[in-house]
């Protein structure tokens, strides 16, 4: 089987932290534990009257890609619940590909 990988387009999260609690749901974590953790870079200046503010989804030890979800043919929760849509999740040599094709704010999961 093709090792699989998780991509964060981090450009288009809201922080709307739906992916944080589809993954706490769905592994039966408690409050303070996450699988994946919505981190965020507090409003900065980047120019005069210019801001950014940054939401960045990222996976702890505990993700374990949703191995259950994914054997029965279905996306990790994450992925699923992504209000932005700005999870994906597939083969590595595809999720590397698409992530040179986005550009400069993307991540990878590789486990």
């Amino acid at each position: 089987m093709t090792k699989q990988a998780l991509l964060f387009n981090y450009e288009y999260c809201s922080g709307c932290k739906s992916c944080e609690i589809a993954c706490r749901n769905h592994l039966n974590l408690g409050l303070g534990e996450w699988g994946i953790k919505v981190t965020e870079v507090a409003p900065f200046e980047i120019a005069p009257s210019k801001m950014e503010w940054i939401y960045q989804p990222v996976p702890t030890r505990l993700c374990d890609l949703c191995e259950d979800r994914v054997e029965e043919g279905r996306k990790p929760a994450c992925v699923h619940n992504c209000l932005a849509f700005c999870i994906e999740y597939g083969a590595i040599e595809d999720m590397v590909a698409r992530a040179a094709e986005l550009g400069s704010r993307v991540s990878l999961f590789l486990p």
